[in-house]
């Protein structure tokens, strides 16, 4: 129940919202069982009566204009609002949870996105959630109606009858226990049911996402196959709760059914005895559809809440995930640093049990110097700039920014002091303005157009069909790798940071693209301190620094001059790479 108590807390704030809705719903199912005592007083009383039978019509015609009224002019906006306002407050409540999520996500490590799919977690932040909407709906308003409804009924046949009240309510312990027995499965049931297809939607999107590579390798068969395996997983899973479902539905039904039948039974031989009205048999007979109506709804409700029980944790567990990189009580702003940066004996690895990846590397660097980063792959390169903007947080030593620790510093305010142009360009489906305006957000029009000029990007804008306000597709598929390269370019040229981060951003591109991305390359690093992970050698000679990384480990470093005239490892790779 830790998850309910939970939940409430984003149900506190529309507790007044709810009471009246519930309130509504009280006024709307309390008019529907005026209708078996107006059956009896008809049968008794009007049919049964003394009355001429004119007097009777007019009683009788009397009487049902009064309740024609109440269902035609009453009801319908008692109904609406019912109906209005429990949907509000359910959507509401929901947009708050989603929000929180939100937040959560973008506080959670790289790491959990690296060992996580997108699908799955977009699975939990749509499906699961909206899901929980049924416990607003049913649990918190509905659930309560229907015993509400209940327990007025039961007191109205009271008045007309104890024992035949008794007898209609004699097996409600029975099915008190059935539902306790069934639904004690269905949740976990349910549960795993989600499990399985939050894995579809996790192989739906990885594949939509990857189909160029699917089409390239003429692989549609054996996709075709894997998602069959996915998708049959979810069949099973789900015939399993459907399974269990309609046991549950099969028994708690039959002991609903039977009720009606043994108070028929015993209604009809206390009328054959004259010991009961025909009108208050018919009423009773009435009152037991009203008493059994919301207790089959009761049923469905405890399903539908299962299904919400089994969302609400997983909701939860997913809000729970820990954050890697926290900041401190307190931390410190970066505001405008001066791009000093050190690495004082630092060593890291992704997980608890994998290698190091990085080992007791020192690192010093100067305010507005260029140091190149070189080596072959998986040297460590990648990881050590993935560092510094607290991506990741170092497993031992420390890393320093104007001579203090980054772990000192307030997350969000270091990164924006560092500006990042990665190989791997990500753009977002908006426009090519609404993707430089990330770099900031609330720069104006000539602000984004002179960055864009910095990037040498403008001119390929204007000759888009709308300019600045042409969409460039999911990733930015409707642009070359050139384009987008130059779109991220420009997106840190308007954030002018003091510290600049080229990860690999020029090894996938052809000799123009290269030429015009290397020119804006410059010019965005005049001033600012800047690492340079690179695999091209010949784009880096003049580096103030170029440090040479082998397993993590720094195994030179000097100027290109410096390295070349010692002729070790850095030479013998720069003397391979001109050959090539």
């Amino acid at each position: 129940m830790g998850a309910i108590k939970r939940y409430m807390k984003f149900v506190k704030p529309y507790r007044l919202q709810i009471i009246g809705t519930i309130f509504i719903g009280i006024i709307k199912f309390s008019i529907p069982l005026l209708l078996p005592l107006l059956i009896r007083h008809v049968v008794d009383n009007i049919i049964g009566g003394t009355a001429t039978d004119a007097e009777k019509t007019q009683e009788l015609f009397t009487i049902m204009g009064a309740v024609f009224v109440l269902f035609v002019v009453v009801r319908p906006p008692v109904e609406y609002y019912r109906q209005y306002f429990a949907q509000w407050t359910a959507s509401k409540i929901l947009y708050d949870i989603r929000d929180q999520l939100f937040t959560h996500l973008q506080k959670l490590s790289l790491k959990y996105y690296a060992n996580n799919r997108a699908g799955e977690i977009i699975s939990r932040v749509i499906n699961d959630v909206e899901q929980t909407k049924n416990f607003v709906i049913t649990g918190l308003m509905n659930v309560w109606l229907d015993v509400v409804t209940i327990i007025i009924a039961i007191i109205i046949m009271l008045t007309m009858d104890i024992k035949l009240t008794l007898i209609s309510i004699v097996l409600f312990p029975l099915y008190g226990l059935s539902v306790r027995y069934f639904y004690g499965k269905l949740r976990h049931l349910t549960r795993v049911r989600s499990q399985a297809l939050a894995e579809v939607q996790g192989h739906l999107h990885e594949r939509v996402q990857g189909m160029p590579v699917v089409r390239s390798f003429a692989t549609e068969d054996f996709e075709q196959n894997q998602f069959a395996n996915v998708n049959s997983n979810f069949l099973t899973k789900a015939l399993d709760h459907t399974s269990w479902n309609a046991k549950t539905f099969a028994v708690v039904n039959t002991l609903t059914d039977i009720s009606p039948l043994i108070v028929i039974s015993y209604a009809g031989y206390q009328v054959i005895m004259g010991q009961l009205s025909i009108g208050t048999m018919v009423a009773f007979i009435a009152y037991i559809e009203q008493l059994y109506g919301p207790l089959r709804r009761l049923i469905n409700s405890s399903t539908t809440l299962t299904q919400a029980f089994a969302s609400m944790d997983r909701v939860f567990e997913f809000m729970d995930e820990p954050y890697e990189v926290v900041d401190k009580p307190n931390p410190l702003k970066a505001t405008q640093t001066n791009g000093e940066v050190e690495f004082k004996h630092i060593s890291f690895k992704y997980q608890e049990e994998e290698n190091m990846i990085i080992h007791n590397l020192s690192l010093k660097v100067k305010r507005g110097e260029t140091v190149a980063l070189v080596g072959m792959s998986g040297g460590g390169k990648s990881t050590l700039v993935s560092l510094l903007p607290r991506f990741y947080d170092v497993t031992s030593g420390s890393i320093l920014l104007d001579g203090i620790d980054i772990r000192d510093y307030q997350a969000q305010s270091l990164r924006q002091q560092i500006g990042m142009v990665l190989q791997d360009t990500f753009l977002f489906s908006n426009t090519v303005k609404e993707n430089i305006l990330i770099g900031k957000p609330d720069a104006t029009d000539e602000e984004v157009i002179e960055a864009a000029k910095a990037a040498n990007a403008h001119e390929f804008i204007m000759k888009l069909p709308n300019g600045y306000d042409t969409k460039v597709g999911e990733r930015g598929v409707k642009l070359s790798g050139g384009q987008k390269q130059r779109v991220s370019i420009a997106r840190v040229f308007l954030k002018n940071p003091p510290i600049l981060v080229l990860d690999e951003a020029t090894s996938a591109l052809d000799l123009e693209s290269e030429h015009l991305i290397q020119e804006a390359l410059e010019k965005l690093a005049k001033d600012r301190t800047t690492f340079i992970v690179a695999h091209r050698l010949s784009t880096i000679t003049h580096s103030d620094k170029i440090v040479l990384l082998e397993n993590g480990e720094l195994v030179e470093e000097g100027t290109h001059q410096e390295l070349m005239e010692k002729q070790e490892h850095y030479y013998k790779l720069f003397q391979i790479q001109q050959i090539d």
